[in-house]
Order: structure tokens, then C-alpha cells, then sequence
């Protein structure tokens, strides 16, 4: 399949490259400040093109003089974007005029022999165009003034860059393969796996914490099959977002985990789990997503054994019991290529439906091998099951009264079903319909169970309509429940 054209958007730092990145794309993808330098590693998005597509690059900003932290590492991610694009669009500011640096990198640019056009930023009002004449001194013949907060000149800008790109109407690309984003405090080696799955310098790498800032998705092909793996800033604790990015880097994680199918939960082996991975698996868990611990840096742990760890891990976090664990060494890709069995293996216990037969006779050796305890001289009686969805995967339970359930019991019935189901890594759903529930007090149930899921993507409502549930309603009528 041939590649669609690829779009690098460059110029020095905050001329406003990822506002424009985010404008051309349609979504809020990389993260926009005031401050100098938010961008640091190349992003990529899927953008369209009058119905053609073709991918966005947002890159850092080119500053060669600069000694911030980094530099050097972002100047090479720029610099790979502007070899791998097909056409270059140069931003600069328009409020400030010809800058030293925007000399140098339109120099560098046009040293590529490859379409370049200039776009300058910040010209909000007509009048301001006057401006424009000073910026003939770049060597640039392809001109246009943007303002990308107003969206002037964007349809514009697209067909001045591809004037001189062919597309291919064969080149569009289906979502495909599984997506997986790796999810962790920051320094635990997220950045640094990403980079050995794809065998070269992706993600900016750094000893210091906090290097990645925005989500990252790099397509990986292993063993036949596809990946979208998603790299995502560290989450740290509430008190340790001090800077407005840190804010917009823990949105851009939620994100990630919400457009997950699979989520990889990075544990650093030398310091073990902490309150904050704790608060990161429950918000995996309250996502819905399926979960697969990588315990990465065990080549620097002397002195414990793997099982006596796994066991002091399902002990801190009773959801983390029940999730595939991969120890591994991201640094020397000790194990890593592991990690797509237990991602596959993940993915296709979410995606799983279980039969109604089989689901009733898991109820009834469950029933019969432990009875359900009275209750105020009362006893719950489970009449049926039946899976509803999946992706997580959700059960709907009918019995006599939903409150005769005690929690002892309804965790003895979650692990029974964990023992006979392979749902590993999954968090499970079980809901309780009443005998004698009202249709409103019904509807009140889906409505809330509709109100979570509409923060996963592509859900689908029709999936909590209890009573679509084929023949299920008429069976209970005729037989379960008289």
C-alpha cells in the first residue's frame, strides 16, 4: 500500500506550529502554551484534505543557539520529520517580523529541495497583511498569512503545500490492529520502550522526569499483526503539577486510556508499586479497560525473586491480581518482545462474548456449591444471566431482589467467574435486575451505566438497552420469574 503524503509543519520556538498542527487535524492533539518549548518529540496526526488524506507532522521548535535541556535531542526529532516529509510548511510569527532564526531554518529548508511554503501566523486582521513584504527576504516564493486561532487561510495553506504532492486515493488507510497505551509515572522507561519496539530514536529519552509531554502514537507490525502503540506523559501526583503543561499532559494521558483498547500499566522494579500507580489502575479500571502490568528496570533489582514480587503486587491492588505481569528490561529489550502475546491474549479476553448457556450453568455450580446467605429471613434467588457487551465486558444478573445480593456474595461470584472465564486483565461488570423493578427505576440503572461509557470511544448505545437482550424478556416472562 503506498504511503499518503506527509505534511511537516517547522519553525522556531512558540510561532504557534502546534496550534496550526491542531488546526489542520480538526482535534486538540498537541499541546499549545505560551511558554517556549512545550513540543519536544514529532507528533503525528491523520488530517483531510478535500476528501484526500494525508498525515501532519508537528515538530519542535528549531533553535539552534538554545541550551535548554534537550536541545540536541529535539533538533534530531525535528530534523527526521523534515527527511521523512513530502512538502514543508515554515510558520512564523507575524507580530514580531523577520527573526535571526527564521532565517537560518528557511535556509536549512530550502537546502532540501523539497515543496516549502511559508505560513505567517498571528495576522488576524486583514490590515495587518501589510506586514508580509518584509518576510521576501527568507527566499520563500509561497506566501500566505494565517491566523490559527481564527482558522483564517487553512483550506489555503493546505492547497499551496500540496500543489506539487500527488495523492493516491488507494493510500487511505483503515483504523486497524490493536491500540495500546502505555501508562506509568514519569522516568519509568515508557519513552524508552517505545524506541526499542520500533528500533530507533522515536521518543525523546532523558534521566530527568517529565520528558514526554504530549501522547505519541508509532505503528508497530510484530508477528503478522498490527499495533498502535501510544506513548504518554508520567502521571504524577496532584501536588507535583506545577506547570500549566503538566495539566494539559495529564488530559492528554486520560485521552490515551480512553482510545485505548489495552492499556500497559509501567511499574518501575526497583521502587515498586507506589499510592500513585494505586490511583493509576483505578483509573484504567474506571475507564473499562483491560490491563497488563510490564514491572520494567528488573535488571537493576538484586535480591527478590519474580513470584515473591507478583505476590506483593496482587496484594497492594486487588484489580492488579487479575492482570497478565511481564518483567522486563526496556533499557537491554530483556523480554519486551513478550509483551505482544500479553497484550493479543488482553485484547481478546475484552472482546470475548460468552453464551447465555453457558453463563447459566456457571450460575447454577456456582448456586450449588454455595448457597446465597438469608437476609432478614430472606433468600436471593438468581434466576438468569446474560452478557450485554463487551469492551469491558458487561452481565446482566436477574434475580428475586437485587438487594438481597450481599457484596460478600457478589465477590464470590465474580471470582467463580474469573476461575471458569479466561478474563485476564479485565475489569467485569455485573448488574442486578430485580423481579419487582420498576421500568423507571430500570431505566434510571441504564442511564448511569450509559453516562459512564460515553467517555469511551466508539460506544455504542444501543449496547445498554437492557431489553434488547434477544428472547431474554420474553423467556423471563413466560418462565424464570413466574
Amino acid at each position: 500500500m503506498p504511503a499518503i503524503p506527509k505534511l511537516a509543519i517547522v519553525g522556531r520556538p512558540n510561532v504557534g506550529k502546534s496550534a496550526l498542527f491542531n488546526k489542520l487535524c480538526g482535534r486538540r492533539i498537541s499541546i499549545v502554551d505560551e511558554a517556549e518549548g512545550i513540543t519536544r518529540d514529532r507528533i503525528y496526526a491523520k488530517g483531510d484534505f478535500f476528501g484526500k488524506e494525508f498525515e501532519l507532522i508537528d515538530t519542535a521548535g528549531l533553535d539552534y543557539r538554545s541550551k535548554a535541556p534537550f536541545n540536541e535531542l529535539m533538533l534530531r526529532q525535528a530534523e527526521i520529520a523534515i527527511e521523512e516529509a513530502d512538502t514543508l510548511v515554515l510558520v512564523v510569527d507575524g507580530t514580531i517580523g523577520v527573526h535571526p532564526m527564521d532565517v537560518e531554518v528557511a535556509r536549512i529548508l530550502l537546502r532540501t529541495k523539497k515543496p516549502v511554503c511559508l505560513a505567517v501566523n498571528k495576522i488576524d486582521h486583514p490590515e495587518q497583511s501589510a506586514k508580509m513584504h518584509e518576510f521576501y527576504e527568507l527566499g520563500i516564493s509561497k506566501m500566505l498569512p494565517i491566523s490559527c486561532t481564527h482558522g483564517y487561510h487553512m483550506a489555503e495553506l493546505l492547497e499551496m503545500a500540496f500543489k506539487t504532492v500527488s495523492f493516491d486515493e488507494a493510500s487511505k488507510e483503515p483504523k486497524e490492529g490493536i491500540h495500546v497505551a502505555i501508562i506509568g509515572r514519569p522516568n519509568v522507561g515508557k519513552s524508552t520502550l517505545i524506541n526499542h519496539l520500533l528500533d530507533e530514536n522515536r521518543c525523546i529519552v532523558s534521566p530527568i522526569a517529565g520528558t514526554t509531554r504530549d501522547a505519541i502514537d508509532v505503528k508497530v507490525e510484530a508477528f503478522g499483526k498490527k499495533y498502535t502503540f501510544i506513548d504518554t506523559a508520567g502521571i504524577r501526583r496532584k501536588s507535583g503539577e506545577k506547570e500549566v503543561v503538566d495539566k494539559f499532559a495529564y488530559m492528554r494521558t486520560e485521552s490515551a486510556i480512553q482510545r485505548a483498547d489495552v492499556c500497559v500499566l509501567m511499574i518501575d522494579g526497583e521502587t515498586g508499586l507506589s499510592a500513585q500507580e494505586k490511583r493509576i489502575a483505578q483509573m484504567i479500571e474506571e475507564e473499562g479497560k483491560t490491563c497488563v502490568i510490564a514491572l520494567n528496570k528488573w535488571d537493576k533489582v538484586k535480591g527478590f525473586r519474580m513470584e515473591h514480587c507478583l505476590k506483593a503486587l496482587q496484594m497492594e491492588a486487588s484489580f492488579l491480581a487479575h492482570c497478565p505481569t511481564l518483567f522486563m528490561s526496556a533499557l537491554e529489550g530483556r523480554n519486551v518482545d513478550k509483551i505482544f502475546a500479553l497484550v493479543d491474549k488482553a485484547y481478546a479476553a475484552t472482546t470475548q462474548r460468552i453464551t447465555t448457556g453457558q453463563l447459566n450453568k456457571f450460575i447454577e455450580k456456582t448456586l450449588q456449591k454455595y448457597h446465597p446467605p438469608m437476609l432478614k429471613g430472606k433468600r436471593l434467588r438468581i434466576y438468569y444471566m446474560a452478557q450485554i457487551s463487551i469492551e469491558p465486558p458487561r452481565f446482566v444478573v436477574f434475580v428475586n431482589k437485587a438487594e438481597l445480593m450481599a457484596a460478600t456474595y457478589k465477590k464470590y461470584l465474580i471470582n467463580a467467574f474469573r476461575e471458569t472465564f479466561d478474563f485476564s486483565g479485565c475489569p467485569l461488570e455485573f448488574i442486578l435486575r430485580g423481579k419487582n423493578e420498576s421500568k423507571e427505576e430500570r431505566h434510571a440503572k441504564e442511564d448511569v451505566l450509559a453516562a459512564k461509557a460515553e467517555q469511551v470511544t466508539n460506544f455504542d448505545d444501543s449496547e445498554f438497552d437492557l431489553d434488547a437482550v434477544p428472547d431474554l424478556q420474553e423467556e423471563l416472562d413466560n418462565s424464570y420469574f413466574n
